[in-house]
């Protein structure tokens, strides 16, 4: 009988080890995400002033006509 609570009681360990380092995985993927999306949108934020800067440049110089 104690062997098989103990072989019981590993098998529960093993199984709420499992989920903690899905969990963990889960929560870096969704942080990995979440900075892939921040990296991006900050990105297109300097992109776009990088834009607007070479249009007032460009309508300094008259170079839009």
């Amino acid at each position: 009988m104690d062997t098989q609570n103990a072989s019981y009681q590993a098998g529960q360990v093993k199984g709420q080890t499992q989920e903690k380092a899905s969990n963990m995985a889960d929560k870096a993927s969704n942080a990995a995400l979440s900075t892939k999306e921040s990296c991006q949108e900050a990105g297109q934020q300097v992109k776009a002033k990088a834009q607007g800067a070479c249009d007032a440049v460009k309508n300094a110089v008259g170079g839009n006509k």
